[in-house]
């Protein structure tokens, strides 16, 4: 459906770097706006982008929203668009363009459904600003990866009229039993991310002090926010629901070490030492799955070699998963047959996609393997990038284990929150 006063063409890929911070308020405005802006403008001034404000709902029309790779709501409030520029941001959305909602964002425009499902959730009610707990549920995406995955910090907490997690993916959420006056009891989520009717939309619920905004942890939260809503770093920000995890950051239990090397643990992470070996999920194998991971290279020439195996039987020799099982590549400098997002030398990944998708050495990726039978896809950062199907007699994805490869000494590749969906087929598979 086109809409009105639209000129129908396809999405176009955002290269520039301009953001537009919009910050009028038609009830209660915040003292904070000043700070939040300042803070963007310090934002931009540091990692390369523009950045320009309003308060002017003028400002709403297709040609000037059209340079703008991101359009931020700063604790905006109320009515603050006329139809005309609301329909004017539903087409800047349709044609690529990001959303980030700062706070009382989800305190704006009520009666205007595309704006609720664009920002989430609405704001129901809050209790006094106090300290509380976030508990950090991605560490992969770029406005999470760098907080702890317990995270103290003071603001005003709100409360939501609903969950978005069936519609978002849910980076962090309030744990209530840190604080007084929350409820959404045990699923609270304070920050998320969607690809939304063709665009991206980042919120955070934090921004009520001035405090904020000058704090470093919340500003690189902000930084990596904007960072994925204006494309210019990449992330999975597909919902997520049923994943429970092989490795949540606290232990190895379950797992074997393969031949030579080792895995650090430190901070939630897992960082290859050695090899050429193999840490292997020996509790028990899977047969119908999605196998989601969370990744990063060392190296600034992202030469750092390994890779996750799967469909392999159980052996304390690495080189059985080789023979036996399936390789999906993470280095980024061999041959296409053998790079990231292959399976390794059986089918390359689309490559044109995958560098779309892919995050530079010193970020964080996230890899979906979704097994069903003897077919294998690989989603990078949310995008699909390979999809393969075994018909080699001595192989089988239909059952097997799960490894992720220590490659050498010279070779650093970390890996965080390796979870798992089992799929209907599964009832059949797996033993354990």
């Amino acid at each position: 459906m086109t809409l009105p006063g639209s000129t129908p063409r396809a999405p176009v890929e955002r290269t520039d770097s301009r953001v537009l911070v919009f910050s009028k308020t038609a009830g209660f405005r915040h003292d904070s706006i000043p700070h939040g802006i300042a803070a963007v403008q310090d934002l931009g001034r540091q990692h390369g982008f523009t950045v320009d404000t309003t308060e002017d709902a003028a400002a709403f029309t297709d040609t000037r929203l059209a340079r703008y790779a991101a359009v931020v709501f700063l604790s905006t409030t109320g009515d603050v668009l006329r139809p005309a520029q609301q329909q004017a941001f539903e087409r800047y959305i349709a044609r690529g363009g990001g959303y980030a909602g700062v706070h009382a964002a989800a305190d704006t425009e009520y009666d205007w459904p595309f704006y609720g499902g664009l920002a989430g959730a609405y704001f129901h009610s809050h209790p006094a600003v106090q300290p509380a707990t976030v508990r950090v549920e991605d560490r992969a995406h770029p406005a999470t990866a760098r907080l702890p995955a317990a995270w103290g910090r003071t603001d005003e907490w709100y409360n939501y009229r609903s969950s978005p997690r069936t519609r978002a993916h849910v980076l962090a959420a309030l744990d209530e039993s840190t604080y007084s006056g929350g409820t959404m009891r045990d699923d609270h989520p304070i920050a998320w991310c969607q690809e939304y009717r063709g665009g991206r939309a980042f919120y955070t619920g934090g921004g009520h002090t001035a405090e904020s905004f000058s704090d470093p942890a919340f500003r690189t939260h902000l930084l990596g926010g904007l960072r994925w809503a204006t494309g210019a770093a990449q992330a999975d920000c597909r919902p997520e629901n049923g994943y429970r995890a092989l490795f949540d950051g606290t232990s190895t239990r379950g797992w074997k070490q393969a031949g030579p090397g080792s895995f650090t643990l430190e901070d939630g992470t897992l960082t290859s030492d050695g090899g050429m070996g193999m840490l292997w999920y020996a509790a028990r194998e899977f047969a119908s799955y999605s196998l989601k991971l969370d990744w990063k290279m060392s190296g600034a020439d992202g030469d750092d070699n390994s890779g996750v195996f799967l469909g392999f039987p159980p052996s304390d020799d690495p080189w059985s998963a080789v023979n036996n099982g399936y390789e999906i590549q993470i280095d980024a400098t061999d041959a296409p047959d053998r790079t990231t997002g292959s399976v390794y030398a059986f089918r390359a990944a689309d490559l044109k996609a995958r560098d779309a998708a892919l995050n530079p050495p010193g970020e964080w990726n996230t890899y979906e393997l979704r097994v069903e039978g003897e077919r294998l896809r690989v989603h990078l950062n949310g995008r699909a990038i390979n999809d393969f199907t075994n018909t080699d007699p001595a192989r089988s994805l239909r059952q097997g284990h799960i490894g992720i490869q220590n490659h050498g000494d010279q070779d650093r590749v970390s890996f965080r929150n390796i979870r798992v969906k089992e799929l209907a087929a599964a009832a059949k598979g797996g033993r354990g």
